[in-house]
């Protein structure tokens, strides 16, 4: 999950409020994360005058999960930077391509139209859960 269906999620001001709590009704109940996208998430939240203290609600409840080890994958996250120095590839967007990677069923859940660029291994599509 990206950082924007996390916002969306417990924003209700969110123009895709909506859509994200939709998501979140059929979601698995647990659903993974990694600490850039939560850190990406509570800074928007707060921007926007939002606690962030909804983001640890979803972590506590079991919902929201981290689960990428950096110090073990930060290669292949460098390498994803690199090899989209030209598209906005955030940190955050990097560790969820390399999580889409490692995890061969996955699906990204995410706002970010530039997922629809990205490439798992190069040359695969990344399956999304996106409104676009």
């Amino acid at each position: 999950m990206d950082a924007g269906p996390i916002v969306a999620l417990l924003s209700p001001s969110e123009r895709q409020n909506g859509w994200a709590a939709e998501q979140a009704r059929s979601a698995p109940p647990n659903v993974l994360t990694c600490d850039a996208a939560i850190s990406e998430a509570c800074f928007l939240l707060k921007r926007d005058g939002q606690e962030p203290e909804q983001v640890f609600a979803l972590i506590e409840s079991g919902f929201l999960r981290s689960n990428f080890d950096l110090h073990a994958e930060y290669r292949s996250v460098r390498d994803l930077l690199r090899r989209y120095a030209d598209t906005p590839l955030s940190f955050a967007d990097a560790c969820l391509v390399r999580m889409s990677e490692i995890h061969s069923i996955s699906v990204v859940w995410t706002l970010d139209r530039d997922f629809h660029i990205y490439r798992q291994h190069s040359r695969q599509t990344i399956p999304l859960i996106t409104p676009h």
